[in-house]
């Protein structure tokens, strides 16, 4: 599947083109004053809404390196794919936690184009980067029980986005990260209810978290950012 064809199945509005452009252009000017050897964040919409750079601002995190955070909403790892100078390359990181994907399974993108950018993601990396330490994230879960809105955009953002896919997808990556020799991360512990959903009071539309919601992922990662 080509780009065009995998932004077509994506349908974005074109704000949020737009939005996306305008991130790129800002992370593009902002690479040029990045200290290298820190560490980066990113990933699609559910990285670039983890206020860690508002967190670290706030409050001492314990940690010895800075967080950069190059999150880009409604993007696929096509997109990724195609941005990684920008997102990665330019910020030439110690280490990398990389959630992405999440829109692949949502947007419908096929899951052999998904996974073959996911694994193209991961060897551009490890060529281009090769002592840059590697850890891919397990896809948050979801809910799909509560009501956090009337919006129609909800319903299709939570379409495809059951725990089972998602768990399902999580299960791919693991494997993609035996094959490339990187670290398979889950952050999820205290994010779930007793049914295995999103608790409600974490997310503000079933899929996105709130930050009391990034605040227990912080502190399930904090282990792999010393």
């Amino acid at each position: 599947m080509t780009m065009k064809e995998t932004k077509a199945l994506t349908n974005l509005h074109p704000d949020i083109q737009q939005f996306q452009e305008t991130l790129w252009s800002r992370y593009q000017e902002e690479n040029k004053t990045v200290k290298p050897g820190q560490i980066l964040f990113v990933g699609s919409s559910l990285m670039e809404i983890f206020p860690i750079e508002k967190m670290q601002s706030e409050r001492n995190l314990g940690l010895d390196k800075h967080i950069y955070n190059r999150g880009v909403r409604a993007t696929t790892t096509a997109d990724l794919l195609a941005h990684m100078a920008v997102q990665i390359f330019d910020l030439a990181p110690s280490k990398i936690v990389m959630n992405i994907g999440s829109n692949d399974i949502g947007f419908g993108v096929p899951e052999a184009t998904f996974l073959a950018n996911y694994d193209s993601i991961l060897t551009e990396i490890k060529e281009k980067l090769p002592t840059t330490e590697v850890y891919v994230m397990a896809y948050y879960p979801t809910n799909h029980t509560g009501k956090f809105s009337s919006d129609e955009d909800e319903n299709q953002l939570l379409a495809k986005r059951g725990n089972d896919a998602m768990a399902a997808a999580s299960k791919k990556v693991a494997e993609l990260a035996v094959k490339h020799g990187v670290h398979y991360i889950n952050a999820n512990a205290g994010l779930t209810d007793d049914a295995g959903n999103l608790k409600a009071a974490l997310t503000f539309d079933g899929a996105h978290m709130l930050p009391a919601g990034y605040d227990i992922v912080f502190q399930n990662l904090k282990p792999y950012l010393g």
